[in-house]
């Protein structure tokens, strides 16, 4: 159940995806090589290789946490400005209605109702068709309120990423569309409510005033308005109800049902079904174009990985400037069975004797000394992983940035794995401080380590 939750959609990868490339863009190239590997072993057109490089990249450098974390803010984000509707409907409707000690006039009820609705509706339809911008102001709102929630530093590129995203299909426009509309609707449907509940529960008086019009131009502008509402079953006053609400308070039940059940019928006609239609609207377009979203191959960022994850021949040499910072390394263990024992030696020198007698069933995969030795016996394991897989290292050598890498992602390929700190060659002593950084750095890794050879676990897979 929790995998399903939490498990990405194909939104979310080509989000992630975009959020890697922008991250590359601001900081450099990163530390890749695992990744490219493994993107390459599991084949498919530029566009999947791409996206399993940076799905594994964000998952390696804790961008698919800080994805789920952005999310769960977003919902909080929502959450709270669903509320802000609740409560600003909730609030055009007392502010309307008032608490039954006074007459209601009708109109300037209306125009407190509708008025700034309609304002923004129309605000919204003019930038739509402009600039697609709409809801701009609350969609930015939306996801500054989205970020301080999620409150983790490795989202920093998830907002803008999603945003250049949205733009390539034109989402953008309808995404805050359903957002603006969805926040308006929900404010029109708490005044409806908090309405109908003042209406079951206070006796209301209902007039109009003027000083300069006749009674013409309200009992006119009284029907235009009832037109659409009486078609849904809506009481609409007659002539000489709206013109006696214009000369006295009324006294009669049946005309101030008239005009309540005729304001009700006018707030959802012209103030909540056209926020309803357009939200609509929105969601079926930002459905059909969400299923269309693709990653754009020719930007820089993508383009400048087509030879290392579709390569015609192998690249030698460096291909890139160090960073200047790389993640932190994790070994873990392949998930699954391999099969065999393996023993590999790391870069030692020629002074000492290899390989050492091995017992049946325990293969010599030499020393690797060489970027080319490095890649390719990476790419054997991950085709044919071992079951238990024993590295040798020399402790006389300092354990640099680039060993405890090669350490951590061969340890990734086999189900279990073991470091053999090797002695000191004859005539010479291991330092030791240089032993103990040893330690430390396998610890921190989470390798099991010893300076026993471990022929026997690698034979039996016990000691």
């Amino acid at each position: 159940m929790e995998d399903f939750v939490t498990a990405l959609t194909p939104l979310d990868k080509r989000w992630l995806t975009e959020a890697v490339r922008l991250r590359e863009e601001h900081a450099g190239p990163l530390e890749d090589q695992e990744a490219n590997r493994r993107a390459r072993q599991q084949g498919g057109e530029l566009a999947t290789r791409v996206e399993t490089r940076a799905l594994l990249l964000a998952d390696r450098d804790g961008m698919t946490t800080a994805l789920r974390h952005w999310k769960q803010g977003a919902r909080l984000a929502l959450l709270a400005l669903l509320l802000m509707a609740v409560l600003s409907g909730a609030g055009l409707a007392l502010a309307a209605l008032g608490d039954g000690q006074r007459p209601v006039n009708v109109f300037w009820a209306l125009g407190s109702l509708l008025g700034l609705n309609l304002l923004m509706l129309l605000g919204w339809a003019a930038g739509f068709m402009l600039s697609g911008e709409q809801g701009a102001v609350l969609g930015r709102f939306w996801l500054w309120l989205s970020e301080r929630f999620a409150r983790d530093a490795k989202a920093a590129q998830l907002a803008p990423a999603l945003l250049v995203l949205l733009q390539r299909q034109r989402l953008n426009r309808w995404v805050l569309g359903l957002l603006v509309n969805s926040l308006w609707l929900v404010a029109m449907l708490s005044a409806m409510g908090v309405m109908l509940a003042l209406l079951a529960t206070r006796r209301y008086g209902f007039v109009w005033e003027t000083t300069l019009l006749a009674a013409d131009p309200f009992i006119s502008l009284t029907q235009a308005l009832g037109v659409l509402p009486g078609l849904l079953g809506f009481a609409v006053p007659d002539p000489a109800m709206v013109r006696a609400s214009g000369d006295t308070l009324p006294a009669l039940a049946l005309t101030r049902q008239a005009w309540a059940s005729w304001l009700l019928g006018v707030v959802l006609v012209f103030g909540l079904l056209p926020r309803l239609l357009l939200a609509g609207l929105c969601l079926w377009r930002w459905r059909q174009g969400r299923s269309r979203l693709a990653l754009d191959l020719n930007l820089p960022g993508y383009a400048s990985l087509r030879e290392a994850l579709m390569p015609h021949s192998e690249r030698m040499g460096v291909q890139d400037d160090a960073p200047e910072s790389l993640p932190a390394f994790t070994a873990g263990q392949m998930p699954g069975d391999g099969s065999g024992g393996l023993l590999v030696g790391l870069e030692l020198d020629d002074q000492r004797p290899w390989p050492p007698a091995l017992p049946a069933g325990v293969t010599d995969a030499g020393v690797l000394d060489s970027r080319e030795s490095r890649n390719h016996l990476l790419e054997q394991l991950g085709r044919f992983p071992p079951a238990r897989l024993a590295i040798a290292c020399d402790p006389s050598r300092s354990p640099d940035r680039g060993s405890l890498a090669l350490l951590a992602e061969l340890a990734r390929t086999a189900g279990s794995t073991r470091v053999w700190l090797l002695p000191a060659t004859p005539g010479l002593t291991v330092d030791a401080q240089r032993l103990g950084d040893w330690h430390e750095a396998l610890d921190r890794l989470g390798l099991h380590h010893g300076e026993t050879p471990p022929l026997t676990w690698l034979e039996l897979g016990h000691d």
